[in-house]
């Protein structure tokens, strides 16, 4: 059965503000914890993780992806959001949600709550994934006729935050991605992309889909979820 339902996040305030979450209920195997790519990469792979949670309902597997403040369909401020906080919104989804197991993708990695095993998808450095977008920017603004560098973006990000892929990245959550190394893997095994095969669809210009990748993914983590 798969819903769409809301969940009570904890908000900068020590307090909880409502966020959605897409939900596949099951009570045979366990319920997987999807903590999507940050930032533009989200946008791009959300259909691709609804696609893998509905192929593991399909084998008795249940699973959600929340919404953390600030991104999606939340009415949190993006700009006022740090990973710290993040993290500690991902360790509140597992106990709420009660998760068995974790898949994060890419740079969320960092976020992945200590208790739970589960898998690394691609995983990628969240200093790495502001590089990129630091890139990025620094293209589009040479297409517009406008004159950027890396190392002057990362000054203003420090102090006032930056606006990179059409997400404003607050000065503490930049020095944070700035800063952050991808944490050992612990209780997660790595799944790289020679295993999904073909190309990431992060690397896509826009959002698409591949069917075989997310049929093979979804096999790695029924495989693991059912030992």
């Amino acid at each position: 059965m798969t819903s769409t339902c809301t969940w009570p996040c904890p908000d900068l305030s020590g307090q909880t503000a409502p966020e959605y979450a897409l939900r596949y209920l099951h009570q045979r195997k366990g319920c997987l914890l999807v903590i999507p790519p940050l930032f533009d990469e989200a946008n791009k792979l959300r259909y691709f993780l609804g696609s893998v949670m509905r192929l593991l309902n399909r084998a008795g597997i249940g699973s959600v992806m929340p919404d953390f403040p600030g991104v999606n369909e939340s009415l949190q401020p993006l700009e006022t959001q740090t990973l710290a906080h993040w993290q500690n919104c991902a360790n509140a989804a597992a106990t709420h949600f009660s998760a068995t197991h974790v898949l994060t993708v890419r740079a969320s990695a960092i976020l992945a709550p200590p208790g739970l095993s589960g898998w690394r998808y691609a995983p990628l450095p969240a200093a790495n994934a502001l590089r990129t977008m630091l890139r990025a920017r620094v293209v589009m603004s040479r297409e517009a006729g406008r004159e950027e560098t890396q190392s002057r973006l990362a000054e203003r990000g420090r102090v006032a935050g930056l606006e990179l892929a059409g997400h404003h990245i607050g000065p503490q959550m930049f020095a944070e991605m700035e800063s952050a190394r991808l944490p050992d893997s612990g209780r997660l095994a790595d799944v790289d992309q020679q295993t999904v095969g073909g190309s990431g669809l992060w690397l896509r210009a826009e959002p698409d889909h591949d069917p075989a990748q997310a049929e093979a993914l979804a096999a790695v983590l029924a495989v693991g979820m059912a030992q």
